[in-house]
């Protein structure tokens, strides 16, 4: 996803397809637009890991002893729901345990979430999941919840991002 004139973008393909995944890469438009599109992709995925978060919290709750971890691995294959956040979840389970102890409910927003929803307020686009996901977020904060591990457990898987040890 990259943004500007034609002249400098083309210059500078090779790099960004170099760096990129497999048709991952595109040019999108002008000066700004790429991060713009990058800020709504971050913004979309701040609902689906809050989606994924809620989906295991029911899970996790229910008066079944549910297998999470087993349950992600075969939601990865021929499910509508699968996806590489998916794949993600998984690991974070062999890691961090079935029921991510290793890890507190804690997730930071780091912007993209906030912009994309500001821009859909000046735009006046009703996004309710994204808004519903950083709220979530902030909710994080404030009291522990199995939906925040999950989210904090894969921003550490799909970004590194530092997670808040148990029990700190």
């Amino acid at each position: 996803m990259a943004g500007g004139d034609d002249e400098p973008v083309t210059r500078l393909e090779p790099v960004f397809r170099s760096l990129a995944p497999e048709g991952g890469y595109a040019h999108v438009g002008a000066s700004g637009a790429g991060h713009f599109v990058k800020m709504v992709h971050n913004g979309i995925e701040y609902g689906l890991m809050q989606a994924y978060g809620e989906g295991f919290e029911v899970m996790h709750a229910s008066e079944f002893e549910l297998d999470l971890h087993e349950i992600a691995g075969i939601w990865r294959n021929g499910s509508v729901v699968r996806s590489w956040l998916l794949d993600l979840l998984h690991t974070a389970f062999e890691q961090d345990g079935s029921e991510l102890e290793k890890i507190e409910g804690y997730v930071e927003d780091s912007g993209e979430g906030r912009w994309t929803v500001f821009e859909a307020i000046n735009e006046s686009v009703p996004a309710p999941a994204i808004s519903a996901a950083l709220y979530a977020r902030f909710a994080s904060r404030q009291d522990e919840s199995f939906s925040a591990k999950v989210a904090a457990a894969l921003r550490n898987q799909f970004g590194g991002h530092a997670v808040k040890p148990a029990g700190s």
